[in-house]
């Protein structure tokens, strides 16, 4: 059994924006802020996550797409961070009807990686070549907790209620297009195929295609020519 984590570092008083906030969102802000830090602040008629001596540090848990024109006009004033976590490890538990009899745990066989970052980034793929624009992935360890729910009458499943926060294990920081780019494993021959980028990278080609065209609006990646219908590929000069 893991240790639920626990909070240390002291942050600034939220003042906004709780009622709704999800536990995984509120461990994260805990587990990131630092004392003096402020939390839930005003910002250019939006609310930061965290402020950090000027840099306003975003969180976001699930999608990207509905944070573009947030960050787009955030970057042009502010330094912006944004912190993503992704599931290396998780635990999958199912609550009876009263929310509260557990049902049963297993841990997923599913292990995310830096490279899921980009299931997300192709939402706005240019910002990272802004100069005041960053980007931190947070791999973490975390709950994912499923209720019953029914839809439309006839159909029963398991939904995601909530997620929970077990650990955070590691952390990389993004601040240049170069360091995505340094994600391309140097044993890959170039040029590349994304089918090609995908066995090496043992991911799904789908996700491949995502980081090429993530890397390619970025500069950092070029479309070299074709091997039959697929796009070859080659790092920028």
């Amino acid at each position: 059994m893991l240790t639920k984590v626990t909070d240390d570092r002291p942050a600034g008083s939220d003042v906004v924006g709780l009622l709704n906030e999800k536990p995984l969102h509120a461990a994260l802000k805990a587990w990131y802020a630092r004392a003096g830090d402020r939390t839930e602040v005003p910002v250019d008629g939006s609310f930061i996550d965290i402020v950090h001596d000027g840099l306003l540090i975003e969180i976001q848990t699930r999608g990207f797409a509905a944070l573009k024109r947030k960050l787009e006009k955030l970057v042009t004033r502010h330094p912006v961070r944004l912190v993503y976590p992704i599931a290396s490890e998780k635990w999958i538990l199912r609550l009876a009807d009263d929310g509260v009899t557990l049902l049963g745990r297993r841990k997923s066989p599913r292990r995310g990686s830096e490279y899921d970052l980009f299931r997300e980034l192709v939402s706005f793929p240019h910002l990272v070549a802004h100069p005041n624009f960053s980007l931190e992935v947070l791999l973490i360890q975390e709950e994912e907790v499923r209720r019953r729910v029914s839809r439309l009458n006839w159909r029963r499943g398991w939904g995601t209620a909530e997620r929970r926060l077990l650990q955070v294990v590691d952390h990389r920081l993004f601040v240049s297009p170069a360091d995505l780019a340094a994600l391309i494993p140097k044993s890959l021959d170039v040029p590349f195929t994304t089918d090609e980028l995908a066995e090496t990278i043992g991911r799904p080609r789908r996700l491949a295609q995502q980081m090429a065209y993530c890397l390619r609006c970025m500069g950092v990646l070029s479309d070299v020519g074709r091997q039959g219908c697929a796009v070859r590929y080659a790092r920028a000069a």
